[in-house]
């Protein structure tokens, strides 16, 4: 993953699937002694990268560094399914009919992607590494390939939200399911440092990590965070839509940065926990505004998933913000409800 390049006036972000390029000036003062800071650094596999306007009684970058870094540190211990140690990997290990005391943030993980997965007939799923790890893309991958129908069958007995049940402050599992919070867990950091932020006076930021974020306020001359949305191609990036954000957190899934061909087909890591399968629909990229960062992250996957037609009915009838990029042939076609619209255009979020 590449990190934050500074070019000129602007940042270039990639996160994990597409790059946001953060139109946010390079450190600037204005006259009544605001001035813009910044800092960034690695995380998740990826880079984070935080701005914020100081006035006279905020605290200093080094002090809200540590603090950043302090959740970032803490999701890592919880949520990574890249240490063998983390709160999530111990749980994964476990046979099943096992249970696990886990800690409130987890726990509060699981019940949202238990929402995702409902309102989705199943298609969002937390539960999909085996089927990740099988196609090549999950963290104990050996290499891409279309496995056979039967080591489809099996790790499909290994997945499904399903199998996991809350009792008190344990997590259980009936089947050994393995929790994979990749599509959730950046956006939940976002959210985390967003709120730390709040309760340090500073009530303008751009938070984001690994390519989630959330903005809040304005710059020290008052102009808005303006975020511009990269078009889903492979051998350069290129602005899509510049947009404007104010008390909104924006996540974008993509099928073009993790996928292998085989066959003639091109497989992406975009599950359907329904059918075992990556997605192959011609829906490339979905971007969500959402008051929460971690719903964003959570609702660009799952409508990622569910495909063009789906995905926009499901997006109409539960008020979500959404845009949408679409192969047509050899080029790419957008398309944007009225909800996005609003709520990009530098508005505060009243929620």
């Amino acid at each position: 993953m590449a990190g934050a390049v500074l070019r000129g006036d602007e940042d270039l972000l990639t996160g994990r699937w597409i790059g946001l390029v953060m139109l946010a000036g390079v450190l600037s003062a204005c006259g009544n002694g605001d001035t813009l800071e910044r800092f960034d650094g690695p995380t998740m596999g990826s880079r984070y990268s935080i701005q914020y306007v100081r006035h006279i009684a905020t605290p200093g970058p080094k002090t809200v560094q540590d603090e950043v870094e302090q959740i970032l540190a803490e999701v890592d211990r919880q949520l990574s399914t890249y240490r063998s140690d983390s709160d999530i990997e111990r749980f994964n290990a476990l046979p099943a009919d096992s249970c696990q005391a886990m800690t409130g943030p987890v726990l509060e993980l699981i019940r949202a992607g238990e929402q995702l997965s409902s309102q989705s007939d199943g298609a969002f799923d937390l539960t999909v590494e085996p089927l990740l790890n099988l196609w090549g893309f999950g963290p104990q991958s050996r290499e891409e390939q279309v496995p056979s129908a039967e080591a489809l069958a099996e790790a499909r007995q290994r997945v499904g939200h399903g199998h996991l049940r809350i009792e008190g402050d344990r997590l259980c599992k009936d089947a050994a399911v393995e929790v994979d919070f990749n599509s959730i867990a950046a956006g939940y950091a976002v959210d985390r440092i967003a709120a730390r932020l709040q309760a340090l006076g500073i009530d303008s930021y751009l938070a984001e990590a690994t390519g989630e974020l959330k903005a809040v306020g304005h710059k020290p001359d008052g102009s808005p965070w303006r975020i511009a949305l990269e078009e889903p191609r492979d051998d350069r990036q290129v602005a899509e839509r510049v947009i404007e954000i104010n008390g909104y957190g924006v996540s974008t899934s993509g099928d073009y940065r993790k996928y292998f061909e085989q066959g003639g087909k091109r497989y992406s890591h975009t599950f359907d926990a329904r059918t075992g399968a990556p997605v192959l629909h011609n829906l490339a990229s979905v971007t969500v505004i959402h008051p929460s960062a971690m719903m964003a992250d959570g609702l660009s996957t799952l409508l990622l998933i569910l495909g063009p037609e789906q995905a926009w009915d499901y997006a109409q009838k539960h008020g979500i913000g959404v845009f949408f990029v679409l192969r047509d042939g050899e080029r790419f076609v957008s398309r944007t409800n009225d909800i996005f619209e609003r709520m990009t255009r530098g508005k505060t979020n009243d929620h």
